[in-house]
C-alpha cells in the first residue's frame, strides 16, 4: 500500500484511539478528529487522503460531512463505519459514493483491505487531477491539435484539416510536448483518457 494520509472522524474517543493505534502498528499515520466541524476547519485539498467516517455523529453525520466535502470539490475515497448500521443506511452510503461500509467493532483485516482499495482509488484520482492540470496549460488551438493527435492523425493530415502548414503544426506539437512534459503519443492518449471527465477551458 502506498503511503497516504488517513483522516479518521469519529465522536467516540475509544474508537479513535483504537483505530489510530491499530493503523499505527501497520506503519500508517492517522489524523483523528472528534467531530466533523473540526475536520472541515482543518482539511486541506492539497493533502488528499482516505476518510474513515463515523455514520452517526452529533450535528453533522458522516454522510452530511461527505456531502460538504463534495461541495468543496473534495472527493477523496471514504470508508463509513457505524455501530448502528442498517440496509437503508448502507444503501444511502454507497449511493453517495462511499467506498466501503463497515460495522463496529471494525474487523482489522476488512479495514486493511478497504484501505488498500482506497489507496488504489486515491492514486487514480491524483493521476486524473495531474492530467487535467497539465491539459489546462494548452491553448484552445493546441488542445484541438492534441485531440487530433490522440485520434491517430499525423501532422500532414492535421495541417490539411485545419488549413495551416505542416511547419505550424510541428511548432504546435513542440509546444504541446513542452507543456505536457512528454512528446509520446501514448502518453497523450493516456492523459486524455484520464481527464475525460474534465472540461478543457
Amino acid at each position: 500500500m502506498s503511503k497516504m494520509n488517513i483522516y479518521l472522524i469519529d465522536d467516540d474517543e475509544a474508537v479513535r484511539e483504537a483505530l489510530s493505534l491499530l493503523l499505527y502498528t501497520y506503519g500508517m499515520q492517522v489524523e483523528a478528529f472528534s467531530d466533523p466541524a473540526s475536520f472541515l476547519a482543518h482539511v486541506n485539498p492539497e493533502r488528499p487522503g482516505c476518510l474513515i467516517l463515523d455514520l452517526r455523529m452529533p450535528m453533522i453525520s458522516g454522510l452530511q460531512l461527505q456531502q460538504k466535502l463534495h461541495e468543496r470539490g473534495i472527493n477523496w475515497p471514504a470508508i463509513m463505519i457505524t455501530g448502528h448500521g442498517d440496509i437503508n443506511a448502507c444503501r444511502r452510503a454507497f449511493k453517495a459514493g462511499i467506498l466501503d461500509f463497515l460495522s463496529k467493532p471494525v474487523d482489522e483485516q476488512i479495514l486493511l483491505e478497504a484501505l488498500e482499495t482506497a489507496s488504489v482509488e486515491l492514486d487514480k484520482m491524483q493521476e486524473k487531477s495531474e492530467a487535467q492540470m497539465l491539459l489546462k496549460r494548452l491553448t484552445l488551438r493546441e488542445y484541438e491539435i492534441f485531440d487530433l493527435i490522440c485520434r491517430g492523425f499525423g501532422s500532414k493530415d492535421i495541417a490539411n484539416a485545419l488549413h495551416i502548414s505542416v511547419r505550424t503544426i510541428d511548432a504546435h506539437r513542440a509546444n504541446i510536448a513542452e507543456k505536457l512534459e512528454t512528446g509520446s503519443v501514448a502518453d497523450f492518449v493516456r492523459m486524455q483518457l484520464l481527464s475525460q471527465d474534465g472540461q478543457h477551458p
